[in-house]
């Protein structure tokens, strides 16, 4: 992701995903298999996050250097903490990475998220939308981005995310503006 000193900049990689559906496509979770247009036919809050740290090592070499990289513990244990009010909104949260269902399971378990995470080794979310990705290593991540879909339609989208520990904080304030009357 590209930065402007310490700062994110938006490079314009989200820009044509309000407006598109949802798509079709089953993958698995911590919580079983899913299909995100299924998940997503009332209203869903999807953070797609690089890699759920925790982990013993980085994922590649020089990962903490990597502009956005850094931050998907502080952001999971964020949406942990937010789960009660974004469920209260009327929405299912998710989290989304490229991260075997046995590493987000062992995740999970550790920082106690009691929400569904999806593995999507294959980034086939990537190849249907267009979300963006960043090499690092020998791997391809997710950038981190938030959706927020509503019957099956993207309406909002958070990118970039230069606060991850703050992205819950932001989607609820959203949800409470935007959609809580509706």
């Amino acid at each position: 992701m590209p930065q402007n000193g310490n700062v994110l900049v938006d490079e314009g990689a989200c820009d044509q995903l309000v407006g598109l559906a949802m798509p079709a496509l089953a993958l698995e979770s911590t919580g079983g298999p899913v299909d995100l247009a299924e998940l997503a036919a009332r209203l869903l809050v999807l953070f797609v996050y690089p890699h759920a740290t925790g982990l013993p090592d980085a994922p590649a070499p020089g990962w903490d250097l990597i502009p956005g990289a850094r931050g998907c513990t502080a952001q999971s244990c964020s949406f942990r903490d937010r789960h009660d009010d974004i469920a209260g909104l009327g929405a299912t949260l998710a989290g989304l990475s490229v991260q075997t269902v046995g590493e987000q399971r062992a995740f999970a378990a550790r920082t106690g998220l009691s929400y569904r995470l999806i593995s999507d080794p294959a980034r086939q979310l990537a190849h249907a939308i267009g979300l963006p990705t960043f090499g690092a290593g020998e791997r391809t991540f997710y950038k981190r981005v938030t959706l927020i879909v509503r019957r099956g339609r993207i309406v909002r989208v958070f990118y970039p995310v230069p606060r991850p520990e703050e992205n819950a904080q932001d989607v609820v304030a959203w949800l409470q503006a935007n959609l809580a009357s509706k």
